[in-house]
């Protein structure tokens, strides 16, 4: 009988955990003998569960080593790619390194230039704010001129009615709008 089971468990695997309980709860539930810490249990019981677990140990150490050599593998692989993610990342970092020096640069050199422009705008808008004060200044001054000349024009317009009404041959019609009764300026 010992034979056939183990042949049975050698086709299906079994828990050694499983098997352990098994024979604690065999020998838990044996009878007591007097006076003793002995008991008696069912002795073709036990020694099927220790078939099974001849058999089941080899096969958890199988699969223990098994586990342990593919974890192995796993962990050679991992460290292998680790090892060429940490080259990778140092050339990528030692390039990024080198364009963030030229990007820092370029970023100077355009504030520079944007400085640079920024003065010249400035000093170009102070020279055409300068040139149009002075030509509003000569206008100004040409306009006064002028506008003096107009009043004097006006003035003497103005004296000449006055003298022509004064003596009597001038008609009122024959003035021009703005002689005489005038707005002044």
């Amino acid at each position: 009988m010992a034979k056939r089971t183990a042949r049975a468990v050698e086709a299906t695997p079994i828990d050694i955990i499983f098997l352990i309980e098994q024979l604690e709860r065999l020998i838990s539930s044996g009878r007591n003998m007097p006076l003793t810490s002995n008991v008696i249990i069912d002795q073709a019981r036990a020694l099927d569960l220790l078939d099974q677990l001849r058999v089941a140990v080899p096969e958890e150490v199988r699969q223990a080593k098994r586990i342990n050599e593919e974890t192995e593998r796993i962990v050679e692989r991992a460290q292998e790619e680790a090892e060429r993610i940490l080259a990778r990342a140092q050339e990528q970092a030692a390039f990024l390194i080198e364009e963030r020096e030229l990007t820092r640069a370029a970023e100077l050199k355009s504030k520079e230039i944007i400085a640079d422009g920024q003065r010249e705008a400035d000093e170009i808008r102070r020279g055409a704010d300068e040139y149009a004060a002075s030509v509003l200044v000569k206008l100004e001054g040409v306009l006064i001129r002028e506008l003096q000349s107009i009043k004097h024009g006006l003035a003497m317009l103005d004296e000449r009615y006055v003298d022509d009404q004064s003596e009597g041959n001038g008609v009122a019609e024959d003035v021009p709008a703005g002689v005489g009764g005038r707005a002044q300026l």
